[in-house]
């Protein structure tokens, strides 16, 4: 990843991908990088088990239309921001492989959530886990409400849990909640895990109450870098994949790391950020480790 490195767009002409392409372009001015656009075509090979003859002029066929898909996101990109800097290339390959070498250099890579399925889909079960999973930069996956008004005041939503990743994660809400002029909203959930008969003996609002420290601890920091964004804390007793995904509804962003600490807290690729990345209701940004 390199930190100024351009956006990443997977186009693959779905509406999914368009949304992508929308958000993506936006996101690029924001950062002040420009744009690149990519997509991934696989041509059948002329010995390939189970090739059925087809001929020079299919393979043309099939490119033509895969630069035409590109050309139009392209398009689509410059009427939502007429002066941003792009690029765009039609690359040999399938969609994970590329999209990951492309990672290597991206300062974010975005994708949409439902593709076409065949050669160029992005799939969300198969290309954006296997980005949030194996992706040198970080990751947004665009889902629900991805538009944006002058007057929108949604905040971004962080879930933080304490792990490195999580650290990650919370550098990329304040960036992003900064960018977009937006409140940040620091999630931080528990559960209880002792045993039944003790449980009667546990101090609960003394745990509650460290939970709370914990995530005072975790902001000051980052607070204190971005003092113009304005800082809301949540801290319930409850599994962090439900409560993000709730918080979505009324999120303009939610902000996770790809792993966490597991247990208690993890914020982990199985659980958090699979949900996430399936059911949440605006658009997902996975940090990755440095």
């Amino acid at each position: 990843m390199q930190a100024h490195g351009p956006v990443v767009v997977g186009v693959d002409g779905s509406a999914s991908g368009s949304e992508a392409v929308c958000w993506a372009a936006r996101e690029a001015v924001r950062r002040r990088v420009g744009l690149r656009l990519v997509s991934a075509l696989v041509l059948p090979e002329p010995n390939h088990l189970g090739n059925p003859g087809l001929g020079t002029s299919y393979k043309r066929t099939m490119t033509e239309a895969a630069e035409q898909v590109l050309a139009d996101a392209v398009a689509l990109a410059r009427s939502v921001e007429p002066g941003l800097e792009m690029e765009s290339e039609l690359r040999s390959g399938f969609a994970i492989p590329v999209l990951l070498a492309e990672s290597d250099r991206a300062g974010l890579v975005v994708v949409g959530s439902r593709g076409l399925g065949g050669f160029t889909g992005l799939l969300v079960g198969s290309v954006a886990i296997a980005l949030v999973a194996r992706g040198a930069s970080p990751v947004v996956v665009v889902r629900g409400d991805a538009e944006e008004g002058a007057d929108d005041t949604r905040p971004v939503v962080v879930g933080v849990d304490g792990s490195p990743v999580s650290e990650e994660a919370l550098a990329l809400a304040f960036e992003e909640a900064a960018l977009h002029r937006a409140p940040l909203l620091a999630l931080h959930t528990w559960q209880d895990v002792v045993e039944l008969g003790i449980a009667a003996l546990v101090d609960w609002n003394g745990v509650e109450a460290e939970e709370h420290a914990l995530l005072a601890e975790r902001l000051a920091g980052w607070a204190e870098k971005y003092p113009d964004v304005e800082v809301r804390r949540r801290v319930v007793r409850d599994r962090p994949a439900a409560e993000l995904v709730d918080l979505s509804r009324s999120a303009r962003l939610v902000v996770v790391g790809s792993r966490g600490r597991g247990g208690v807290r993890g914020l982990l690729l199985g659980s958090v950020s699979h949900a996430l990345v399936h059911h949440a209701q605006c658009p997902v940004l996975v940090a990755r480790p440095s």
